[in-house]
């Protein structure tokens, strides 16, 4: 180990041979610099006069940005940085721009959660559906009617919940984090569509029979309508909310909405389909729902806690007239369900029947009524399918390429058992 005196003898001895080579390396570098010319500075390209570019290039000059930011201004209502009291579901001056800070913390989170849970319908194998589908007997008339019905009511009735995300619902809640989610549901909703219309086209189904059955089967058409009634009129460009008649409009859209549409109106449905699942039979079909109903299960809690979240900040909207109407949109919901149970299974089939998926419905439905603040209507209603909570469960999940339970990130196989 050297020390200092060492280190300073050791110094001065490797000056000199360093002072040595500095002309050399100077002479050198001199030398090669005559050799290679010198690279001129780049030049600015020239713009011809009176070219686009030269336009473009005196309009960004005389460009005032202090007009732009005084629109956003006016628009927001609020110039500046947005603090959280700013914020609000509704009616919202602040500028929506600004993301963060968040009030909702719980509406970021449930964006957080749904693209985790991303999955997209091509991850699915439908070579043992397609084969059963077409097996003479590898399905009953029964079972071939609800996969149909099924398939025919959500193909369309996921565009129209789509509809109203995109042409109202974006527009007229005003909350930076909660539109992040909406986008996210959005989203959602095109792949839901998209994993319908893949099960329709690997079945060799009739396209038109089964995307027309809104129009054409009674119990399909009537949801559909039933929802046209609740979300047509805010989708209206010119709808704009602020009084107490335009609030309390969104307010039932949003209940008909997240309560009836997404958190009972598929419920039968799925039920069915999962239930074939379980039995072995349509797993690829019975898969692609599994994941759906995870979605929508996640809508509608969001869809709930935005409802909850208008009460609280609008007091005044909650009033008992709507308490009322919100009650009978909910009774009326289940009662369309109901009808569409019996038409879908007129005789016990996939271990259940129109009587117990009946009892499920008033189960559901007392669900969202206390969900959103009012009594439960069906005293005594139990659920006959406790094995659905089991398939909403995010964290139960197989991995795509194993066979050990992981927490659900992205779509893959599942393990019926």
């Amino acid at each position: 180990m050297l020390n200092w005196d060492e280190y300073n003898n050791e110094e001065a001895q490797v000056a000199p041979a360093i002072k040595n080579t500095v002309p050399k390396a100077v002479s050198e570098a001199s030398q090669i610099a005559k050799e290679v010319p010198m690279q001129k500075a780049a030049e600015p390209v020239s713009i011809e006069e009176g070219s686009r570019a030269e336009i473009a290039r005196k309009a960004i000059e005389n460009f005032d940005e202090s007009e732009g930011i005084k629109e956003l201004d006016e628009m927001q209502g609020t110039a500046g940085r947005v603090q959280v009291d700013d914020k609000a579901m509704i009616n919202c001056k602040a500028d929506l721009n600004q993301l963060v800070p968040f009030k909702y913390d719980w509406a970021w989170q449930k964006y957080l959660d749904g693209s985790a849970n991303h999955w997209m319908p091509q991850e699915v194998n439908m070579t043992a559906d397609i084969a059963l589908w077409k097996s003479e007997d590898g399905l009953t008339e029964d079972e071939r009617t609800i996969i149909k019905r099924n398939l025919g009511f959500f193909s369309t009735a996921d565009s129209l919940v789509a509809n109203n995300l995109v042409l109202a619902l974006y527009r007229l809640v005003t909350n930076p984090e909660c539109r992040q989610y909406i986008l996210r549901q959005s989203l959602e909703e095109a792949i839901h569509t998209h994993a319908y219309q893949y099960c329709i086209e690997s079945l060799g189904m009739d396209e038109g029979e089964i995307f027309n059955m809104y129009r054409e089967i009674p119990s399909v058409a009537k949801k559909a309508a039933w929802g046209l009634k609740y979300t047509q009129q805010i989708s209206d460009p010119t709808f704009q909310t602020g009084t107490e008649e335009t609030d309390k409009q969104l307010l039932r859209n949003l209940i008909a909405f997240y309560c009836v549409l997404e958190g009972i109106f598929f419920y039968c449905g799925f039920t069915q389909i999962l239930s074939m699942g379980r039995r072995n039979k349509m797993t690829g079909t019975a898969e692609q729902f599994q994941y759906i109903l995870r979605d929508e299960s996640m809508h509608v809690n969001f869809g709930i806690d935005v409802i909850n979240q208008i009460k609280i900040e609008n007091p005044h909207l909650w009033d008992e007239q709507m308490k009322n109407e919100a009650a009978q949109m909910i009774l009326e919901g289940t009662e369309l369900e109901i009808m569409y149970a019996r038409d879908t299974m007129p005789r016990g089939v996939l271990g259940m029947n129109a009587s117990m998926m009946e009892e499920y419905l008033q189960f559901i439905a007392n669900r969202r009524l206390t969900q959103i603040g009012l009594e439960e209507e069906f005293k005594g209603a139990t659920n006959p399918f406790p094995w659905m909570s089991e398939i909403m469960d995010l964290r139960k999940e197989k991995n795509f390429f194993e066979t050990r339970v992981i927490e659900y990130q992205t779509g893959g196989a599942l393990n019926w058992e």
